[in-house]
């Protein structure tokens, strides 16, 4: 007796799911395997950071979110190595590790306000989102802000908003913020960066330019308003661009 050459509709989406499943398994794999290396840079770097260990909230925010979902179909099979990829427009999907990073030198804690420059594919505000914070996101570039916005809504995440623009100047009708984060290297600490951070915050920029050694910059401002920087490791980012000094 043959087997009929068609199966029930039911049948077919049963082993979709199953086979949607299976990948997300495979995926969900990666980002373990992921973490564990994080984890294992962050012991030879101790000395800088201060940190020898992911905090819970963000190894566990790394563990959750898809990266997979935030670069091309081209780029998936690499969605989970530790290192950065292209999304287009001569952009770059951060380095899992320097994500990690500045996402725990943040020290933002659930309901705090930070403003991240550079949306970029939305990876690093859906980890800060992801941690609890309550994410302001610019980019520059209009096709990634769009494709962000549409990225971000359709992964339901509700704790980012986002506009397109110059992040240089910051978005001053949202401020202040508990803490700032900028994903493009900058010859200099913007200025009205500085004044939208709250007393008591903390920014993380990369200063410098494309062809020098950037270096990770955490600033400070104390309870009186007084600024303090401190150089953390060498860096690698795309260019802060715009029409700003």
């Amino acid at each position: 007796m043959t087997m009929p050459n068609y199966l029930p509709a039911a049948a077919l989406l049963f082993l979709s799911m199953g086979a949607v499943r299976a990948e997300e398994d495979v995926f969900a794999r990666q980002r373990a395997a992921m973490v564990a290396e994080i984890e294992e840079y962050m012991q030879y770097t101790a000395d800088r950071l201060g940190r020898k260990a992911l905090s819970h909230p963000v190894a566990d925010a790394l563990r959750n979110v898809p990266r997979h979902q935030f670069v091309g179909e081209d780029q998936r099979p690499y969605a989970y190595q530790n290192r950065p990829l292209p999304i287009g427009h001569g952009q770059t999907i951060s380095q899992p590790y320097i994500v990690a990073v500045m996402t725990e030198l943040l020290d933002s804690k659930p309901g705090d306000k930070v403003l991240e420059i550079g949306t970029g594919s939305a990876y690093q505000a859906a980890v800060l989102a992801t941690v609890g914070a309550d994410v302001y996101s610019i980019e520059i570039i209009e096709p990634l802000a769009d494709s962000a916005r549409e990225r971000i809504k359709k992964l339901g995440y509700q704790n980012i908003h986002t506009r397109t623009g110059d992040g240089y100047y910051g978005w001053p009708e949202a401020a202040p913020f508990d803490a700032i984060l900028v994903t493009a290297a900058a010859s200099h600490i913007p200025p009205p960066l500085i004044k939208q951070l709250k007393a008591g915050g903390r920014m993380l920029i990369p200063v410098g330019d494309r062809f020098n050694v950037q270096q990770l910059v955490l600033v400070e401002k104390d309870r009186d308003q007084k600024i303090k920087t401190r150089q953390l490791l060498p860096v690698a980012f795309v260019p802060l661009t715009g029409t700003h000094p």
